[in-house]
Order: structure tokens, then C-alpha cells, then sequence
């Protein structure tokens, strides 16, 4: 008969203590342990060593490989991330900021899904923390209509699983997995061992009856998925719809993909009618860009096997501080000490009595350090007052000792470059020559060191001293 014992759970690790305490001794969260009854197995052969005789050792050749059809996804930019297309039994846990557009995305993806030409059919979208009724205004709002949409407002795990065992749906939504419970387990929903059993059960359904399966994940306060850490392990894939709610472009971004590649992005724009594909994001970015602009320069980035143009832009005043300021939105504040510290040191740009503020327009996170030149030539054109030619763009990444190193994927970054107009494009000069061929009407400059590319990418005019 199975035992039950009084544990304190960590809703930020998962880890048991025996007694209460104010802060957990394995994560160092403060007021994250909960009092959870914990039920124990009966010993039985699984504890003696005893294997499974319905489960034998397969030879490599000898697995079956099929079952893998992947399921189309009108959806061009979640099928990019996703791999292709959504797998069969496959379990997709899907997370981002409140109010970002994680259920708007997903009602989309079901009324596409359930009106598929000869693949269509009931999708189920359970809701645990809103009611039909606004499921139903959302809906309208996006002008979905499709009567294969079933809406199920329940959070109990076991009514859920009926539900889904009697449709016998093509695809399940579950908004948020946070807010299911079981009542076989003795603790609130959204605790560290409700999250953990309910999301097993339901991923053993998914498997069982092939059918997809999307959770929607809260986030904490630091960006990180909410629950147990072993939700992450346990599911096929893991995205976030990432961007400031104050702009209006989203990037859905995958972190795990058994499936896939783990680096592709796709972007959204969210309008009226819900969320909308961006198919030339860089042409989007660069919109409302005025050129011969101080303080602008546009950077060449990859995500994923996608080049972005986008564009960089700096600021730079005197301070009236005794410690100048360093501002960066969209760039890690670290490589911009990193670079305004070359450029004080390598480049002649006088830095040390000037705020220097960066942002990445368009609400981009860009991390890769192929945009350390471009970064560098907006914080340099601002100090100088000398604008970055509107036609050039830049790659490259800077060193300590002031060089220019080469990154990879540079021929499509200089494709993208080409189709959005650009003329001339400076890279480090160590990667000109493994350029062959190089796009037509496309100039490629090299340049050894910032300070040589500095000289290149400014424009002469009216601008301060080269040595301030």
C-alpha cells in the first residue's frame, strides 16, 4: 500500500525539504517552498531490478522509423520554426510574456488546422484560465468561424482527458498547463508536482493517440518558463514568442526541437486581425530609416539560417555626471563596454566624458557578435557627427586589440544585403578573399583593423576632430 509524507516543495527548482524554510537551500529563491503530501509506491518489480517483459532491445536498422508524416502548417513562419510542420504525437510547450500573443498564435494555428483540405478536422482548444464566451470574442475578432474548433473551459485533468479520448481530436491546445489539476494529487494547480503529473499524462496521451499537443507555459519574473525545470526535458519542443508589447513585431524563437533545428526565427507583426507573417523582415526593419543620418548604421545578423538587416542606432552627449552613462536596448550591455572601450582605446574616439546610449530599432535582441562593427560605427558617427553612407552596411566582429574578425554565413548575408539595394557592404578583410563569387552590383570592402574601418564607413562633413 502506498505511503504519503509531508514535504516542502520549491516552486522555482522542485527540490523536497524535509522542514520549511524561508529560503531554498539548492536554487536560493526566498518564499518559493510549499507544504505538498507526497504519496510513495508500494515497493514492487520495478524496485527489484525486475525488467518489463512486454519491452525488449531493438537492433539499430530494425527500429521503425515511420509515423513522422509531418502535419502542414499554413503558418509559413511557425512551420520555419517548427521544423517544417507539426509531428504526429509530438508535445510543443510554447511561452512568452503575458499579453505578447501566445493564444491569439494559437487559435490561428487551430482554425488553419481544422480546415485543411482533406487533412482537416476537430481541433480541441482547452482553456483554463479564460471562459468560452472569450475565447468566442477573441475569435471573432481574428474572424474565426470554423465549427471544428471545439472549445473545452476545464481545468480537470481527468474531464480533459475524457473530452480529448471522445473527440478524438487532429490537434489539442492546453492554455496554460499552470492551470490544470489532478485530483490524485494532494496539491494546488500550478504547483511543482501538478505541473510535472498532469503534463505526463497528458504527453502519454499525445503519444499514444499520435495527436499533437501545444502547452502554453507561464513565465517568471526572469523570463524563465514557470514550473518544474523537467517540464522542458519532458516535452519535444520548446518556443518563445518574444518582443515588447509596445512594438509590434514578434519573434517566435525555438530553444528545443527534437524535430528541427534549434536555430531558426520566425517573425510576426501583430495586426488587427492577430498575428501576420513577416516575410521580408529586414525590408521591415528598415522602413523608416532616414539615411545620411548621425548615429545609424546598418548591421548584417543571422538568425537562424535567416539573414536580418537591421538597423543600429547610438547616441552619444556630453555627461553631467562624474560616470558617464552606458544605455544598450536590443544589445548586451557587456559587449557594449567591450566596444566602447576599443573605441576609446584603439580607435581615437573620445568616450570617457560622453553618455553613450544604443538601441536596436524595431524591439530586436541581437546577440551575435557580427554586429559589433556596425555597433561600433553608429556609437563613432554619432561622437564624430559624420553619418555612415546610406548604401554600405557592415559584419564583422571587433577584438580587443581593435582587429576585425570574420563570422560565418557571410555570403547570404551579402545576398540579403544585394537584394535590399545595398551597394557596398565592409567586412573584415581577412574574409574578402574566401569571396568568390561575390553578388552582382555589390562592392565588398575589407578592412584589417576599426579604426581602417571607421575611415571608410564615415562620411566626410562638418564633424569633430578625428582625434577627439
Amino acid at each position: 500500500m502506498a505511503k504519503t509524507k509531508t514535504r516542502y516543495v520549491c516552486q522555482s527548482c522542485g527540490s523536497a525539504q524535509p522542514k520549511w524554510q524561508g529560503r531554498c537551500p539548492d536554487c536560493g529563491e526566498w518564499n518559493t517552498l510549499v507544504e505538498t503530501v507526497i504519496q510513495e509506491p508500494a515497493p514492487g518489480r520495478a524496485s527489484m531490478g525486475l525488467a518489463d517483459a512486454s519491452t525488449v532491445p531493438l537492433a539499430l536498422p530494425d527500429i521503425p522509423a515511420d509515423g513522422y508524416e509531418r502535419i502542414p502548417v499554413p503558418i509559413g513562419e511557425l512551420s520555419r520554426v517548427l521544423g517544417g510542420g507539426i509531428v504526429p504525437g509530438s508535445v510543443v510547450l510554447i511561452s512568452g510574456d503575458p499579453g505578447i500573443g501566445k493564444s491569439t498564435i494559437l487559435i490561428q494555428l487551430c482554425a488553419m488546422l481544422a480546415d485543411l483540405p482533406d487533412r482537416g478536422g476537430p481541433v480541441l482548444y482547452v482553456s483554463g484560465e479564460e471562459s468560452a464566451a472569450q475565447i468566442k470574442l477573441r475569435a471573432e475578432r481574428l474572424g474565426i468561424v470554423s465549427p471544428n474548433v471545439l472549445v473545452l473551459a476545464d481545468t480537470h485533468l481527468e474531464s480533459i482527458l475524457t473530452h480529448i479520448e471522445r473527440v478524438q481530436p487532429r490537434l489539442v491546445v492546453v492554455d496554460s498547463v499552470q492551470s490544470i489539476y489532478s485530483d490524485a494529487i494532494p496539491s494546488g494547480a500550478g504547483s511543482v508536482t501538478q505541473v510535472r503529473d498532469c503534463s505526463a499524462q497528458l504527453l502519454r496521451l499525445a503519444k499514444t493517440q499520435t495527436f499533437p499537443l501545444f502547452l502554453v507555459g507561464h513565465v517568471t519574473k526572469e523570463g524563465a518558463i514557470a514550473g518544474p525545470r523537467v517540464l522542458e526535458h519532458m516535452v519535444d519542443t520548446v518556443i518563445y514568442l518574444e518582443g515588447e508589447r509596445f512594438h509590434s513585431y514578434r519573434l517566435l524563437r525555438a530553444v528545443k526541437n527534437r524535430f528541427g533545428s534549434t536555430n531558426e526565427v520566425g517573425v510576426f507583426e501583430m495586426a488587427e486581425r492577430g498575428l501576420v507573417e513577416v516575410r521580408n523582415p529586414s525590408e521591415a526593419f528598415l522602413a523608416e530609416r532616414l539615411p545620411n543620418s548621425a548615429g545609424s548604421a546598418i548591421a548584417v545578423t543571422m538568425e537562424g539560417t535567416r539573414p536580418l538587416l537591421v538597423e543600429v542606432q547610438a547616441l552619444t552627449s556630453a555627461t553631467t555626471f562624474a560616470q558617464p552613462r552606458r544605455t544598450a536596448n536590443g544589445v548586451d550591455f557587456n559587449r557594449l563596454l567591450l566596444i566602447t572601450a576599443v573605441l576609446s582605446k584603439r580607435a581615437r574616439t573620445r568616450l570617457a566624458d560622453q553618455d553613450v546610449i544604443v538601441n536596436v530599432v524595431g524591439g530586436l535582441d541581437v546577440e551575435e557578435p557580427a554586429a559589433d562593427l556596425a555597433i561600433a560605427a553608429a556609437i563613432a558617427s554619432s561622437a564624430r557627427n559624420r553619418p555612415v553612407a546610406a548604401d554600405l552596411a557592415l559584419v564583422g566582429e571587433v577584438g580587443l586589440n581593435g582587429e576585425l574578425r570574420s563570422v560565418g554565413h557571410l555570403p547570404r548575408r551579402l545576398n540579403e544585403a544585394a537584394k535590399l539595394g545595398f551597394r557596398r557592404v565592409l567586412v573584415p578583410r581577412t574574409a574578402v578573399r574566401k569571396l568568390d563569387p561575390t553578388p552582382a552590383g555589390l562592392e565588398v570592402l575589407g578592412a584589417r583593423t576599426l579604426r581602417e574601418a571607421l575611415e571608410m564607413a564615415l562620411m566626410p562633413g562638418p564633424g569633430e576632430d578625428e582625434d577627439k
